[in-house]
């Protein structure tokens, strides 16, 4: 957790801290899965002119994957 500016706080329990004695576990699948629907709400909230340019650098890239296979 130190990478995410928590070091103090899982290391001595200061700043509301638990002390990383928690005992919890990472669900995967909600993980996945509010990443995915995060993704599509970024892609949604886009103006035209951001969806046009993804599309373009989509395509673009799809080229240059081509050519470099």
């Amino acid at each position: 957790m130190v990478e995410y500016g928590q070091g103090v706080g899982h290391a001595t329990g200061v700043a509301g801290g638990s002390g990383g004695a928690t005992g919890q576990t990472t669900d995967v699948g909600a993980s996945a899965a509010a990443f995915i629907g995060d993704a599509v709400h970024q892609v949604q909230a886009l103006p035209p002119e951001g969806l046009l340019l993804l599309v373009v650098a989509i395509f673009f890239g799809l080229i240059l994957l081509r050519k470099a296979i």
